[in-house]
């Protein structure tokens, strides 16, 4: 089942997605536009499927993901070891949901960094005794050339304005089977620039892992979102630029679209979704 939050005459309203419509218990059936992107006429609008107080991430979860992190960094062994290690890397990616957007709303690449990138991941949401109740999309944007100079500068490579995105929809209840994931990227003209998929089955860690790792002596509030690594790499030559749209695909959930401005555009612009 997919479960969306969305605008409406009636204001803020959740729904099921049906065949072709959105089942909402305020405004009824509502057709959709584009069953995969969850497109909806006037005067809907799709939002966030949900505002999780945390957003958490994972890092170098899949082979190919530790390979380019130890490609671009000056510190070569660090990732190798946190591949290899026991423990996760984990970092805490957004609160209050200031710096993450929804389906259609514009993500953010720094100013200050020539090579930025967005991240593909499956995202989980969390329950009241850290179960996994869903799973959805996330794009946990990044900045390769801050994160290569030095590893503590990680929380400047990943945490600023729109450097999160989730969505279209939560699939409920979490599937057991592997999740394929495809991304592709387009320029201003709408030529397609990068194309890439992967699937949860190539990762190292289990979903279950990365929970108990995260919540272990952490008090990890309920309806939190833990995004699960990403192994789906754009070439080195390749960076994220104003004007281009980043299309993540899972089959099961559906797709968001997003298009790529400045973050300094978005720092001081109230949260769309409030």
């Amino acid at each position: 089942m997919r479960r969306v939050r969305l605008r409406g005459p009636n204001g803020i309203e959740y729904g099921v997605v049906g065949d072709d419509v959105v089942i909402s218990q305020r405004s009824g059936d509502i057709p959709l536009l584009d069953t995969d992107r969850l497109s909806l006429p006037d005067p809907y609008h799709l939002l966030l499927p949900l505002e999780p107080p945390e957003v958490w991430c994972a890092g170098v979860t899949y082979e190919r993901s530790r390979d380019a992190r130890v490609e671009e960094s000056a510190v070569k062994d660090v990732y190798t070891l946190a591949y290899e290690a026991e423990r996760p890397e984990l970092f805490l990616k957004d609160a209050g949901c200031r710096r993450t957007v929804g389906p259609g709303e514009p993500i953010g690449i720094r100013s200050d960094s020539s090579w930025n990138v967005p991240e593909p991941e499956i995202a989980l949401v969390l329950g009241d005794r850290f179960d996994i109740v869903g799973v959805t999309i996330g794009n946990d944007v990044s900045s390769r050339e801050i994160e290569g100079a030095n590893p503590l500068y990680l929380p400047q490579a990943k945490v600023y304005a729109g450097a999160c995105a989730l969505g279209p929809a939560i699939l409920t209840p979490a599937p057991d089977e592997p999740l394929e994931i495809q991304m592709r990227i387009f320029g201003e003209s709408g030529r397609e620039l990068f194309s890439g998929e992967t699937s949860t089955a190539r990762m190292k860690r289990s979903f279950a892992e990365l929970v108990e790792f995260l919540v272990r002596e952490n008090p990890v509030p309920w309806g939190s979102v833990l995004l699960t690594g990403t192994g789906i790499v754009p070439p080195d030559d390749f960076t994220l630029e104003p004007g281009h749209v980043v299309e993540i695909h899972v089959p099961g959930i559906g797709t968001i679209a997003n298009p790529v401005v400045l973050a300094s555009s978005l720092a001081e612009r109230s949260p769309a979704h409030a």
